[in-house]
């Protein structure tokens, strides 16, 4: 296996580590599930890199990194659900929408195809992306006493829980009109994919 294949299985492997940590009570667990995170998220970059320069590119990297990204963002989602800080139906339609997109990406990957990918769905990784660092920080920083009562006001500034709700309902709706986009953009290549074949 090479090395960034192995990457994408570190990153994997660092999810649930995240996750049991982040949902933790102590402080400290707290502080070092958001280092696991930023650690399995380089190795999404570092991969992607190494993969693109020294022309490692597998179909099973293919198929594995992209599923290992929406697998790490999905918990990082579920964790907020489960701190009742996220609602969680809109998370449901944004994990939903991804496996959904993904799992059609991989698919069509597997059958020599390349789905086109808009400009949008890149800006809505993005976006998705921005808003976890955001909640992670915020998160965080209430571990640090020091730090809230330093910059009290900013803090409950961009701690604001309706100030957190839309922004979630924006990247909510954002990432379903993407995926509708995706699928109509490529409706004739997913026709074809799952076209009975002619005997």
């Amino acid at each position: 296996m090479i090395l960034p294949n192995q990457l994408t299985v570190m990153r994997i492997i660092l999810t649930p580590v995240f996750f049991f940590l982040f949902l933790q009570e102590s402080a400290i667990m707290q502080q070092i599930s958001v280092i696991v995170f930023l650690i399995a998220a380089i190795t999404d970059w570092y991969d992607g890199w190494l993969a693109r320069k020294f022309n490692y590119i597998t179909s099973w990297g293919k198929f594995m990194d992209p599923l290992a990204d929406k697998i790490l963002t999905s918990a990082a989602f579920l964790g907020f659900v489960f701190l009742g800080i996220l609602p969680g139906w809109m998370v449901y339609i944004i994990i939903i929408r991804d496996f959904l997109i993904t799992g059609l990406r991989s698919f069509a990957e597997l059958k020599k195809h390349s789905f086109y990918t808009s400009r949008s769905a890149k800006i809505k990784t993005f976006v998705q992306m921005f808003f976890l660092y955001y909640l992670l920080i915020i998160y965080v920083l209430r571990t640090f006493p020091s730090f809230i009562h330093e910059f009290e006001y900013y803090y409950k500034l961009f701690s604001d829980k309706s100030l957190i709700y839309y922004i979630m309902l924006f990247v909510t709706v954002f990432t379903a009109y993407t995926g509708f986009s995706y699928i109509y953009k490529n409706r004739f290549m997913i026709r074809e994919l799952y076209a009975p074949k002619s005997k």
